[in-house]
């Protein structure tokens, strides 16, 4: 067994060497956990535990959309769907609605992939697809 201070000293590790996609992936991977837990919790009744799963849901949107550069067109287009996410998230705590739930985490899910497909790319051809959309973009 691994004493707690250990672990988390090897915890504060693993987290300080990620790279800011690996950073999103883990943060899309834990939004995505909380709301399936909130779903276990929703059809289970425990409406304080929903609660808390989908304000953390809300929070990890809040944290994603709080470090999105706007000057980009993904940035812009990533903004919209954290807004839409938040609102969602909202009302299916308000309502302790499943079904709001269950429609964004396949979503969350895609972005999730997308950013996991992103972090395995050679940081070149990732900077070359970032000038090429902006490109495009700005035509």
């Amino acid at each position: 067994m691994i004493p707690g201070n250990v672990y988390s000293s090897y915890k504060r590790q693993a987290v300080t060497t990620l790279t800011p996609i690996e950073i999103v992936v883990k943060l899309y991977d834990e939004c995505e956990r909380q709301m399936n837990r909130a779903l276990f919790f929703v059809e289970n009744k425990d409406f304080e535990n929903t609660n808390a799963a989908l304000m953390k849901s809300i929070e990890i949107v809040g944290a994603l959309r709080s470090v999105l550069d706007l000057d980009l067109q993904i940035g812009k287009d990533l903004d919209s769907l954290y807004e839409y996410f938040t609102h969602e998230l909202i009302e299916a705590n308000l309502k302790k609605d499943a079904e709001k739930v269950k429609v964004l985490i396949p979503m969350i899910g895609d972005l999730k992939d997308a950013f996991l497909q992103i972090s395995k790319m050679p940081k070149e051809q990732v900077h070359l697809q970032a000038v090429q959309n902006a490109s495009v973009a700005a035509m």
